[in-house]
């Protein structure tokens, strides 16, 4: 493989709960003036799959360059059908609809699918006051919340959390949520469009859902809703690295990790790493030096460093959100480890951390 930085496709999807916040806020260019619900930066889902636009690659589709390119795209030993790891951006200046993703057992049973989809919500922007629904509240079983769903009254039966700019939710498949108004996202998940709904609206249009379709809707969430995860917004773990570099770790379970990694204008940030990492950039524009050269990340913009480039170097001021999947005790454990984070606060990144060092690993 030709290994390079690769820029894909970002495809707008115009949702009903969405605005212009990507473009105004962020500064993504190339939007359309209507209003963008989310960009999704790096997918191979099924029928909505990125397509390489720069170099060499040009035109090729990342699920060929799964197929074709495994370990040097992923990372060795890395086989599968597609790229693991789903990164979007989100502008819920409406509130999204509640709804759930299987987990990977519920999807595989009852989907059909190989996997289902966990999800990170990384807070990029929130008015003051705004919240998320996560979870079920304690106590509430499966006919108390049909009862809440089939009434509409999701903070009933819901955990309504406040959401700040910064914070990180791991959101494990199974799990009701939404988020919103007010509120911008980047989120990054297994690699999936399994969802279910409990609305009586369509997120495309805000039509109306027809009464049958909105029974057989929400019997299907029941049966595939998990009542035991309530996550927390999690602020993250900082390693300074050097004068005005620092990573932050947002969150770590078996599917993903997600960091921020910023620097100042005295040192480049340097990092090495030997799985795919999906650089987005919300900040300035940031020269991103890899082997086979340097790239200019603009406002918002995406690009995805295949494993074999192994190291990449960005010159200050950089603010970068960087998603990969991780080898958890490698790329996550043994450097929070150093920094002299306990494996206890390590674990509460997401899932799969044991939270001591003599416990098998969970998930």
């Amino acid at each position: 493989m030709d290994a390079y930085p690769l820029r894909l496709t970002a495809m707008p999807r115009p949702l009903v709960f969405g605005g212009h916040e990507i473009a105004r806020r962020l500064g993504k260019a190339g939007l359309q003036d209507w209003a963008v619900a989310e960009t999704w930066e790096v997918s191979d889902v099924e029928g909505q799959g990125a397509t390489v636009t720069n170099g060499g690659l040009a035109g090729t589709s990342l699920r060929s360059l799964v197929r074709d390119h495994p370990e040097e795209l992923v990372g060795p030993g890395w086989s599968g059908a597609f790229f693991p790891v789903l990164t979007k951006i989100i502008d819920a200046s409406g509130t999204l609809p509640v709804h759930l993703h299987a987990d990977d057992e519920t999807a595989q049973r009852r989907e059909g699918q190989v996997n289902g989809k966990t999800e990170a919500w990384h807070i990029l922007a929130a008015a003051p006051g705004a919240s998320a629904l996560c979870g079920v509240r304690e106590g509430v079983g499966r006919e108390r919340l049909h009862e809440a769903l089939l009434a509409q009254d999701f903070d009933a039966v819901l955990r309504r959390l406040p959401v700040r700019a910064g914070e990180t939710f791991y959101v494990p498949g199974g799990t009701l949520h939404s988020f919103g108004p007010d509120t911008l996202v980047y989120e990054i998940e297994q690699t999936s469009d399994v969802q279910q709904h409990a609305m009586r609206w369509e997120m495309e249009d805000g039509a109306d859902v027809p009464d049958e379709e909105w029974h057989a809707n929400l019997d299907a969430l029941l049966a595939e809703v998990r009542l035991d995860p309530r996550p927390e917004p999690t602020p993250g773990l900082p390693v300074r690295l050097g004068d005005g570099v620092q990573r932050v770790f947002y969150c770590a379970g078996p599917y993903f990790a997600l960091e921020r990694c910023q620097a100042g204008t005295a040192a480049p940030l340097r990092r090495n790493f030997r799985t795919a990492q999906v650089l987005t950039n919300v900040g300035a524009p940031v020269e991103v030096r890899t082997p086979a050269g340097v790239e200019t990340l603009g406002r918002a913009e995406t690009l995805l460093l295949p494993a074999a480039l192994r190291e990449v170097e960005l010159t200050g001021p950089a603010d970068v959100l960087v998603g990969y999947l991780p080898d958890l005790e490698r790329d996550v454990v043994a450097p929070l480890l150093e920094a002299g984070y306990s494996r206890a606060l390590v674990a509460t990144l997401g899932e799969g951390v044991a939270p001591d060092a003599g416990a098998p690993l969970a998930g």
